[in-house]
């Protein structure tokens, strides 16, 4: 189009003024926005167009006209050029975003769909949407004490916290299989987490920490334990409805447990066939509007109280949470759903809120 405005200018100003610029600039900006072949083309078209408006105004042989077809044919190399850069640039990326999707599956694979009597879904959104991973954590694993699910929130971001992200998963796969107590779990992560960053404490001036909330459902569907070490609470949607099971007591993050000489309370919550647990992180939690308000889960809204899938409850968050932001994204977002399908009993827990038992 702008080497055909270009020709009609040409061939309407006087002789001495010349539109041949405009076509040079089309032939780099075909470089830009089209395929190796039509920009080849374009060039051509451009070099033909030059060498006619030329022979119109008689200076094809001239030394004007040849400066005009040589200018033509460089930004026609020139728009080459910069096409082979962007698609060589493209391939780069692609390759480094293949890279990254496999250091995702690799750190945070995606967990059974389903495990006893409950039904798993998960989802990863880094702030950095180029990043793919950053320092949000989550995993569950069948052991023989019950269903333990961890998710966690590395301080920092980058390499550092992928690398503290693999170590606390590590450690938590390993612990969860010999450890009976939630408390005795958190210690051993504790514990894991200060090994790997004891040789680099001397490069540090920032203290490194985790907050994390380990889960145990036992095999029967019916009972679930939290042990929350300073992360953000879980959710129960039950009938539609969600409530958020705040700790009784509230441990410190993994990595500060020094500082206290009293564990973290266990919480003990009942459940039932058809109840979802929302796991999440600060993303989720710390979103905020246009005025500056936090988010809060227990907005969500479920029709006919029915019983919800995994799957439907993270998209159904995600969508609430994206449109709470205006489409924004600070912070990364793990979210992790579980509903438990049956229950060695239906009968519903004694009440309709959930309830702790110390």
């Amino acid at each position: 189009m702008l080497i055909v405005v270009a020709a009609l200018g040409d061939a309407l100003t006087p002789i001495g003024y010349t539109w041949v610029p405009l076509i040079a600039a089309a032939c780099v900006l075909a470089g830009v926005m089209m395929s190796f072949r039509g920009a080849a083309w374009t060039g051509a078209f451009a070099l033909a167009v030059t060498v006619l408006l030329d022979w119109r105004v008689g200076i094809l042989d001239s030394g004007t006209g040849w400066v005009e077809e040589v200018t033509v044919f460089l930004a026609v190399l020139i728009g080459l050029d910069v096409h082979w850069m962007l698609e060589r640039r493209d391939r780069r990326l692609a390759a480094a975003w293949s890279v990254a999707g496999a250091l995702q599956r690799a750190v945070l694979p995606a967990p059974p769909t389903r495990i006893g009597p409950l039904r798993v879904a998960a989802r990863y959104e880094a702030a950095d949407a180029e990043a793919r991973i950053g320092g949000d954590a989550y995993a569950i694993q069948d052991t023989p004490f019950g269903i333990r699910v961890l998710i966690g929130d590395i301080r920092g971001k980058g390499i550092g916290a992928v690398s503290i992200t693999t170590t606390l998963i590590g450690a938590f796969r390993e612990a969860a299989h010999h450890t009976s107590s939630l408390d005795e779990l958190a210690e051993r992560l504790e514990q894991s987490l200060g090994r790997d960053q004891a040789p680099h404490a001397h490069t540090s001036h920032d203290e490194e920490f985790t907050t994390a909330l380990i889960a145990e459902i036992d095999h029967a569907g019916r009972t679930l334990r939290l042990l929350n070490r300073g992360h953000p609470a879980p959710y129960l949607i039950r009938s539609g409805r969600v409530t958020e099971l705040q700790p009784a007591d509230p441990g410190l993050p993994l990595g500060m447990g020094d500082l206290v000489s009293q564990p973290a309370t266990t919480d003990t919550i009942s459940l039932a066939a058809g109840d979802v647990l929302l796991f999440v992180t600060d993303g989720v939690t710390e979103a905020r509007d246009a005025d500056g308000a936090f988010y809060d889960p227990t907005q969500l809204t479920f029709p006919d109280g029915r019983p919800a899938a995994p799957t439907e409850v993270l998209d159904t968050l995600a969508e609430a949470v994206y449109r709470w932001a205006g489409g924004r994204r600070d912070d990364d977002m793990a979210t992790l759903a579980i509903s438990v399908t049956t229950t060695t009993s239906d009968m519903p827990s004694r009440t309709d809120a959930p309830g702790f038992a110390g």
